[in-house]
Order: C-alpha cells, then structure tokens, then sequence
C-alpha cells in the first residue's frame, strides 16, 4: 500500500501555488508516496477565501519535488475543454518526469463550481462530457492522427506531440460515491478508483472498500495493475496497525490522508505531513 496527502487548493494556507509546492516539498522529505490536490474554482457562493488554480500549483509542486506522485482529486472535466487538458496534463507529465495521476469525477457541488458560471449542472449531462473528455484525453495522448464526434466533443484529424512520458498513458482515477453504481462502471474502463462515501468528506470503511473491489473486478476486462484509493475521510484521523492492514486487505492500494480540515493552519498541516506515513 502507498500513502499519500490530500489537500484543498483553498484555504489561508493553501490558497497559493508556493503554499502547496512547499507543502510537497515536505511531504516527499517525510517519506510520503504522493502529494494530490482538490481541483474547485470555488470554496462556495457566499465565503471569500484564497484559492489556486489546480494545475498552475501542480507546475509548482512538479519542480519542487523529485519523487512523490501528484495529481487533481479530483478534476471535473465536463467544465474543461478536454484538448486543453490534455496538453496541461501531458506538459505536468514530462516537468514532473511522469508522476501524473489524474483523477477525474462529476464535480461537487455543482452550485458551486458550475452553476454561477452559467454552466450545466445536470448530472446526466455532466457524466456525459466526462465519458467522452475521457476518450478525448486517451485519443490525443496517443500522439497519432485522432478524430472524435461526440454530442458534446468534436475533433478532425489532429496530432498531440509529445506524447505523455507515461504509458500507455498518464493513469486516470476515477471519483465517484459508493454505493451509487454508474460511476464505478465508469472507474472499471481506467485505471484506478477513488471511492467516497455519500455524504460529503465521508469516507468508506474497509467492508465498503472490499465490496469496491469486487464490482471493479466484475466489470472490468483489462488486466493490467489497478488502484483503490482509501482516504482518512475529513476529519483527518490517521489509521494505524490493524486498520490499515483491513483496508489492505481489501484491496485499497492507496491510503490518503485529508488535511482539509487544516488548510487555515500551516502548523497544524505540517505537523500532520512530518508524522510521516501511517504504518501497516
């Protein structure tokens, strides 16, 4: 099992590309797996807090670590152009010397990060530019000739170079809230899942994650290796020993502490990064 942070891109200490690549930098040094950050444009309607974008902090923490894997958890992609993304995610890739993991989901909540921007916040429609960004992104990181027509997406014989140093590609994870189904058939076509519970910032217990794995075996055909992504849920509380080991055991191969609760708190941030990774 890898272990990792998670942390807002919001927040008095987090709200900066600087804060987060320093957050990084500290991470890798205490021995962590991986650095994954929230992707929202913003913390809700009616608060004002500082908030980065995503992808310029990814650049920033890119150049300041060597190791760790980083990424969005999770990017909503029906509110991105995937041509671009695609392009940002394969730059990150080559800068980071490919450590990209890019999650992916619907976008929550959508009255915060679609509708004030005009956007559609229906689910149907927004899983529907989700499915179709995914085989955008997997065709055009392919670095060959790609044509796609979709009901949201069209392209007409274009060529991405240089292809992501990855491969066969930059590996997606895919969000979703368990035990809504859809979205883990979705998760079974890539390459990793991150499971979340129905409520917001909960998470699931190791029977929840076992029961994860077995529909992911069931609907998936590929064989190649696959991630199950466990986190400490929002309240940060660490998992040790015999709790690991049960999510282990059920097939969580990431196990990802949530520091939300403390991006106003660069103290208590770093205090929880030097504990360094739980142990099994």
């Amino acid at each position: 099992m890898y272990f990792g942070i998670v942390t807002p891109n919001f927040g008095r200490c987090c709200g900066s590309a600087k804060d987060l690549a320093e957050l990084a930098f500290e991470a890798e040094n205490c021995g962590w797996d991986g650095f994954f950050i929230f992707d929202h444009i913003l913390y809700s309607i009616n608060d004002s807090v500082p908030l980065v974008d995503p992808w310029i902090a990814l650049v920033a923490i890119a150049v300041n670590t060597k190791r760790v894997r980083i990424g969005p958890l999770v990017t909503p992609l029906a509110r991105r152009r995937p041509w671009k993304l695609a392009r940002e995610a394969t730059s990150i890739d080559h800068l980071s010397g490919g450590r990209l993991t890019l999650g992916v989901g619907l976008g929550d909540p959508a009255g915060v990060d679609f509708a004030p921007f005009g956007e559609d916040c229906e689910t149907k429609v927004r899983a529907e530019r989700l499915d179709e960004a995914l085989e955008v992104l997997a065709g055009l990181w392919r670095g060959e000739r790609f044509s796609y027509a979709g009901k949201h997406y069209q392209l007409t014989n274009v060529q991405f170079l240089p292809r992501p140093l990855q491969t066969p590609r930059i590996p997606v994870w895919v969000a979703g809230r368990w035990p809504t189904r859809r979205p883990f058939v979705r998760a079974a076509r890539w390459d990793g899942v991150f499971p979340l519970g129905l409520a917001r910032g909960s998470r699931l217990n190791p029977d929840e994650i076992r029961s994860v794995a077995t529909f992911i075996r069931k609907h998936r055909t590929d064989t190649s290796p696959y991630d199950i992504v466990a986190t400490s849920g929002a309240n940060g509380q660490a998992d040790e020993g015999e709790a690991l080991r049960m999510y282990a055991e059920a097939g969580a191969t990431w196990w990802l502490q949530d520091l939300r609760n403390w991006c106003d708190s660069r103290q208590e941030m770093s205090n929880r990064i030097r504990n360094g990774p739980p142990t099994l």
